[in-house]
């Protein structure tokens, strides 16, 4: 017989009382010649952490060369102008400093953190790098072959498969269709060619430097006009890319591998973009049906029917373009039983408000941990790299809290009318098309099946 003393055992524990952001208020400037300074003071530790950030992607890539943007932002570390790849290696390790250059779909960053006694050292190898790479020619065919090995091993990874194939279903002629490269475009890319893109894209009137911890912002801009000051760039036109296409019906891609003991599903259909007003309602739709092991999809598919170690949903939004997903990596007998349950969950959330208790605990863990997420320089200093290059609004952090609470059930419910749309889901599933093409019948209009190298083997229609 349970006491009274042991109620809490059976009971949540009530939400904590909101942490305070305590984020220093930005100091924003700029350089003659156009580059964009925001400055975050700091000082609980002795570390600096640099951001600069430029407003171009792999979605910039030429359109016969993908992947020239990750490839010229792996080679601006492997030698500049006046360093070796092993003199740049040995300069950071020496100040026990990090310096990257990543590469993302619509924006492009160049990134350091040191002590900030050694402030003027990484800030100087950070402007070596990015202003005069000098892209070695046996560092670049080293690479590129590198690259070509990569893509092997990436077709035996059933989500990347997945993820190719969703992405030319969903985007067509659009470049977020485009994941990685291929053989064809590394054989096109030379060392010429990542000169004249490094020029055209690593502009100072298309970056910004954002710069976050222990530092004085008025010392610093003097060390930031003498190292960027004369760098010049050029202003690249603006990119114009095709309208992702329509989609009108429910349809189906396999991806065959041949005696695979499970089924890769994904379903998806089109979302929003970052900006969008309907980013938070969607926010919550998405933290309720999908985001962790408290959401309906991994409750369902898991812990009620067990066909699976976890369901979950994506609110992936970018600069153009976004989808929404919902995925599962199932045992291959369960295919067609999991769809059943991710169709049913899907029109769930399309036909009946979300209850206040579900509505309740997604406001908490998204209120609750978004502090968390801008406890350290390199969580803030993320987050204020995406408020400049998706346009957010400059109190983004400030309000997001506000943002959240501020979402009903209606809210959610009219989001998931509009853009939860499983009757023109695309259905991709990497898996033994021999064992899954009848599971899946029932739940789509065209079924289409693709080789791992992505080469079509079948269609067929609904029986």
């Amino acid at each position: 017989m349970t006491t009274t003393t042991e109620t809490f055992r059976r009971e949540s524990p009530a939400p904590l009382a909101p942490r305070p952001l305590n984020i220093p208020a930005p100091i924003e400037t700029m350089l003659g010649n156009g580059l964009q300074l925001v400055f975050v003071e700091d000082r609980r530790l002795p570390i600096v952490s640099f951001r600069l950030a430029f407003r171009s992607g792999d979605a910039n890539d030429p359109p016969a060369i993908p992947g020239l943007s990750d490839m010229t932002s792996h080679l601006m570390t492997e030698g500049t102008e006046a360093r070796s790849s092993r003199q740049i290696a040995e300069d950071i390790e020496r100040i026990g400093a990090t310096l990257a250059v990543g590469s993302g779909s619509d924006f492009t960053t160049v990134g350091a953190s040191a002590l900030s006694i050694y402030l003027e050292e990484i800030l100087e190898l950070m402007a070596d790098v990015t202003l005069r790479p000098s892209f070695p020619q046996n560092e670049f065919d080293l690479a590129r072959e590198n690259t070509k090995q990569i893509l092997i091993q990436q077709r035996a990874q059933p989500n990347f498969l997945a993820s190719e194939r969703l992405s030319q279903v969903l985007f067509g002629n659009h470049p977020y269709a485009r994941i990685s490269p291929t053989p064809e475009s590394l054989d096109a890319m030379s060392r010429q060619k990542l000169v004249e893109f490094h020029k055209s894209v690593f502009s100072p009137a298309n970056a910004v430097m954002i710069v976050v911890g222990d530092v004085d912002h008025n010392q610093i801009i003097e060390r930031m006009e003498l190292l960027f000051g004369q760098w010049k760039g050029v202003t690249s036109a603006k990119s114009e890319f095709s309208s992702p296409p329509m989609r009108t019906i429910r349809s189906a891609y396999l991806v065959d591998r041949p005696g695979s003991e499970q089924s890769n599903i994904v379903i998806a259909n089109m979302g929003i973009i970052r900006t969008s007003p309907d980013y938070f309602p969607m926010l919550l739709l998405h933290t309720v049906l999908g985001a962790n092991a408290s959401s309906r999809l991994f409750m369902n598919l898991r812990e009620e029917k067990g066909y699976t170690y976890g369901a979950y949903s994506s609110l992936d939004a970018r600069r153009l373009a976004g989808t929404f997903r919902a995925t599962a990596e199932v045992r291959t007998p369960v295919t067609g039983a999991s769809l059943h349950e991710f169709f049913f969950e899907l029109a769930r959330i399309r036909s009946e408000n979300v209850s206040a208790e579900e509505l309740n605990n997604a406001k908490s863990y998204l209120s609750g941990v978004f502090p968390i997420r801008i406890e350290t320089q390199d969580g803030l200093i993320d987050q204020l790299v995406s408020v400049k290059m998706f346009d957010l609004p400059r109190d983004y952090l400030h309000t997001y809290r506000d943002n959240v609470n501020a979402v009903t059930a209606e809210d959610i419910l009219r989001v998931a009318e509009q853009y939860v749309t499983p009757d023109r889901a695309a259905i991709v599933i990497v898996g033994d098309a021999s064992e899954i093409e009848q599971q899946v019948r029932p739940y789509s209009e065209v079924i289409e099946v693709y080789d791992t190298e992505g080469n079509r083997k079948a269609v067929g229609s609904k029986q």
